[in-house]
């Protein structure tokens, strides 16, 4: 029997989505470092893009380095704290780095 493209595409996805919906899941922090506060929109605007994600956050402004320090906690697959991280990083004046815990 013949299988199309179609059917392989299909199982790939089928077995991303068992995946990452129960073995892949981690506990993962994500340390953010804002240097220019203008760009804090856009930080927060990211996180909310993946608020089921996050278990809980804490922001500490850093007045006397003009920074802020953000420290967001996480129970998802590697792939949204991958992306998530990615795409704080991407912001000009941003820094973030992910560290993960298999649980």
């Amino acid at each position: 029997e013949s299988r199309g493209l179609g059917d392989v595409y299909k199982r790939q996805v089928e077995r991303r989505v068992i995946k990452e919906g129960t073995m892949d899941k981690r506990i993962s922090v994500i340390s953010i470092i804002v240097y220019e506060r203008d760009q804090a929109a856009k930080v927060n605007a990211v996180l909310h893009e993946y608020a089921d994600y996050i278990i809980g956050s804490m922001g500490l402004p850093y007045e006397k380095k003009g920074v802020s320090i953000i420290s967001v906690v996480m129970d998802a697959p590697m792939s949204c704290t991958s992306a998530l991280s990615g795409k704080l990083g991407m912001i000009d004046g941003v820094t973030a780095k992910c560290n993960t815990a298999k649980i």
